[in-house]
């Protein structure tokens, strides 16, 4: 299992400067957030990638800004969006196979029936393993991913073609539990936005609240111990970067000891 921090939780700082404080601090695994085109560029990419080769970092995912046009472009009935949509994900893909990720976060529609919803998954789906990429389901309160149940059917319906992520302040925000998609998902999560929730919200550093991190990274230890777990903050919910250490060296602890080298 890999700890690591998204670069989402320094923003609105210019990405590369979220990489270098965050490489500068320790932190040795990442999911990069993409904000602009211009952050795709191939002079971009090498830049993001050298840096992180310097410091020994890895990058585990990438986020990508289109989350709100998703709906627009691949689930409306207009063929044309939808290739014209199809062929800027690959300036994504390229991207994260300079900087060696293979995790691609997708948010999904807003609404469209389950068929429909398939359909245009699968063709992004297998669009990214051309490149090595999978592409993954996140559950977002606003988005019809943000249904435990509709996990559950999407992971039966398309098989071995689905991947999820799991947000733990998105399932609390739609009234969800955490454990119960990660009983829906089973072994198909591939990738986890962490944070601890409680009376003080839903997206609180770690040890702010009472989420129950000991049981679910059993759970999801048992499920795919090579899944990779990245805190992901607003940047009101911590004061700096000592804030954003702190908790990801605990949840560096944490996640340790479920990875798959310590299998019996």
């Amino acid at each position: 299992m890999i700890a690591g921090v998204s670069t989402a939780c320094l923003y609105p700082k210019p990405l590369e400067e979220c990489l270098y404080e965050l490489a500068v601090n320790g932190i040795s695994a990442v999911e990069i957030f993409i904000n602009s085109h211009s952050e795709l560029k191939k002079s971009f990419a090498h830049g993001a990638a050298a840096l992180m080769k310097r410091f020994d970092m890895r990058c585990t995912a990438v986020h990508p800004f289109t989350c709100e046009m998703e709906q627009m472009m691949l689930f409306s009935e207009y063929e044309r969006r939808i290739e014209d949509m199809l062929e800027y994900y690959k300036y994504f893909f390229r991207f994260m196979n300079t900087v060696g990720a293979d995790i691609f976060v997708f948010h999904g529609a807003k609404y469209a029936q389950k068929e429909l919803y398939c359909e245009r998954y699968s063709r992004l789906y297998r669009l990214g393993r051309e490149f090595g990429v999978t592409v993954a389901v996140e559950n977002v309160s606003r988005c019809q991913s943000a249904s435990s149940a509709y996990i559950r059917e999407l992971a039966k319906m398309l098989g071995n073609e689905f991947a999820f992520v799991l947000d733990t302040k998105q399932a609390v925000r739609a009234g969800e539990d955490p454990f119960r998609f990660l009983d829906a998902a089973g072994k198909n999560t591939v990738h986890v936005h962490i944070s601890d929730s409680g009376e003080l919200g839903d997206c609180l550093l770690i040890g702010r609240g009472n989420f129950r991190f000991r049981q679910f990274f059993e759970r999801l230890g048992a499920l795919n111990p090579d899944c990779s777990v990245v805190l992901e903050l607003y940047r009101s919910g911590f004061r700096g970067i000592s804030d954003l250490v702190t908790s990801y060296n605990i949840l560096t602890n944490m996640t340790e000891p479920y990875g798959r080298e310590n299998d019996v």
